[in-house]
């Protein structure tokens, strides 16, 4: 008799891993949780927990062995984020991991405006040449961030110009990802683009927080120079700078403009907008 297929999730400790092991939880679905600090880790009926770290490939083999199918969240961002995934993937490959569904970036390329999109673009090419069937989520920056970015002082401060981005929620990413899960046979070797519904400037984001919350944002449009200078008192790295300037730079460039109906082709029901996000949020 054959066994029955087993299901790895990364992240759960985490915004979108956390939603994903919460709602497979709720399905009634076992799952494996792979965690750094297993004091973290969520209690779910149907989970177990195993400890390993992305650069430790013997504890990622260990922890891997006997499951079929892995959701990968990207690991924290740091300078050597290519390194880690490189290390667990070549694990998960090795413990007879079969599928992979990752979360990348749209747009996520090695010339990506947005520097961060071109260790997605790296981390999907080591996917790919695992031998390991693959699905890539390529979600846009989140609109849960929005707020963040604004700030106590409410001002969402960045070189965007009047560049257009398709924010998506966390949310409509985890039920994409649960949706593949649940059947990656179905999703093998395809990428899926994640978006909202609408592409917003930055001015526009600023406008419709203002009006739901009750209080002012705005956008100020910064020149790169300007967002370098601003952002020097943290001390950061410079790949992290890098990072958080592009960010902005890569709305300005069109490459995050685009609307996709992948949320709804997958999950069955229309990606969240804005409004309803920020709506949904008190």
């Amino acid at each position: 008799m054959s066994q029955p297929p087993v299901l790895a999730v990364t992240g759960s400790t985490g915004a979108v891993g956390g939603r994903v092991a919460r709602d497979l939880a709720a399905r009634g679905v076992t799952q494996r949780l792979l965690v750094r600090d297993a004091s973290r880790a969520p209690r779910l009926d149907g989970a177990d927990v195993r400890t390993a770290r992305y650069s430790d490939a013997d504890a990622a083999r260990a922890a891997l062995r006997g499951v079929t199918t892995l959701f990968m969240v990207s690991a924290s961002e740091t300078a050597d984020r290519v390194d880690h995934h490189r290390t667990f993937v070549e694990a998960a490959a090795d413990a007879g991991v079969r599928s992979i569904v990752y979360t990348s970036f749209l747009a996520a390329a090695p010339d990506a405006v947005f520097t961060l999109g071109r260790d997605h673009a790296a981390t999907e090419q080591i996917i790919r040449a695992s031998g390991m069937s693959w699905t890539f989520l390529r979600d846009n920056f989140y609109m849960d961030m929005m707020e963040l970015f604004a700030g106590d002082a409410g001002v969402i401060r960045g070189p965007a110009g009047e560049g257009r981005c398709s924010l998506v929620s966390r949310s409509d990413v985890a039920a994409t990802a649960v949706a593949v899960l649940r059947d990656p046979a179905a999703h093998a070797d395809t990428t899926y683009d994640l978006t909202g519904p609408e592409a917003l400037s930055m001015a526009e984001v600023a406008d419709k927080i203002s009006a739901v919350r009750g209080h002012p944002v705005r956008f100020h449009d910064e020149s790169v120079g300007e967002a370098y200078a601003s952002r020097a008192a943290f001390g950061a790295p410079r790949w992290q700078v890098d990072a958080w300037v592009s960010t902005y730079t890569a709305i300005a460039s069109g490459d995050l403009a685009g609307v996709s109906s992948d949320v709804e082709r997958v999950t069955g029901r229309p990606a969240q907008s804005f409004e309803e996000f920020l709506g949904a949020v008190s």
